[in-house]
């Protein structure tokens, strides 16, 4: 289906469980920020699914032809489903973190939304535009960023990368972080426009931020969709940057240092 052809569904409405009288939740597509390898991130993310019975759930982790083949016998055991998805060959961090979720989210539909390898190497070199197809003008991928925002996005993968890349690979780093988030946010419409919604999208804090992440692209693709975002810190560390209707922090995890590697 051409995401194009489902930007009208939008304008019906959908209703959340009274539980969430106070609106928090009472949206259309609500984008569940996190940091990957937090389970506190996870257990939250379940329990707000949860309590929403999202119709769609979409996973910036999983591809689009994988989730298609997700079948209710697939979904209903943790061992068969990781392997269905490939999830340790893809580098994500330990499933039962994530299975939960799918748990949570028990008659839903699963909708994927990972970037295609092919589509991030070509990121790397062409404009989004090129990449991302036909209705690529309606995610604005037509359209140069502003030369703060373009600075703004590099200067964070510099510092996510430790420093270690030149400056002539950060726009290209940054196409792609572009044509991630106009994939979420086309495959969010795609799943409200299949089931009605709501959708939850689960997804990393960085795609979840409304300046300029997956649902500030969604709202430029559909100006009448009520979105809400959730980003989640880590207790005694940054507030997650970008702009959210909603923060929760958890218990920070105990990780590496990933520049490490870069200092010696």
């Amino acid at each position: 289906m051409k995401y194009a052809l489902v930007l009208a569904a939008l304008t019906v409405g959908c209703s959340v469980p009274a539980a969430f009288a106070d609106g928090d939740f009472d949206a259309d597509v609500l984008f569940l920020g996190e940091i990957h390898d937090n389970p506190a991130h996870h257990a939250r993310q379940a329990e707000i699914v949860g309590e929403i019975q999202p119709k769609a759930v979409v996973w910036e982790m999983i591809s689009g032809p994988v989730a298609v083949g997700l079948t209710p016998e697939i979904v209903a055991s943790e061992k068969v489903l990781e392997a269905a998805l490939s999830w340790e060959e893809n580098g994500w961090p330990d499933f039962s973190m994530y299975y939960p979720i799918f748990r949570a989210a028990e008659g839903a539909q699963h909708f994927g939304a990972a970037l295609p390898r092919e589509e991030a190497r070509r990121g790397m070199g062409e404009a989004p535009l090129m990449v991302f197809g036909a209705d690529a003008w309606q995610y604005g991928l037509d359209r140069p960023l502003p030369a703060d925002q373009q600075a703004a996005r590099e200067a964070l993968q510099k510092a996510a990368h430790c420093d270690a890349l030149p400056d002539d690979m950060l726009p290209g780093m940054v196409n792609i972080q572009r044509l991630r988030d106009a994939r979420l946010a086309a495959v969010a419409l795609e799943a409200f426009g299949v089931t009605g919604g709501p959708v939850v999208v689960i997804t990393g804090n960085g795609h979840a931020r409304k300046d300029w992440g997956a649902p500030a692209v969604l709202a430029y693709a559909q100006p009448d969709a009520r979105i809400f975002s959730l980003a989640q810190g880590e207790e005694g560390r940054a507030v997650p940057e970008g702009g959210f209707d909603r923060v929760d922090t958890a218990p920070a995890t105990e990780r590496d240092d990933p520049c490490a590697a870069f200092s010696n």
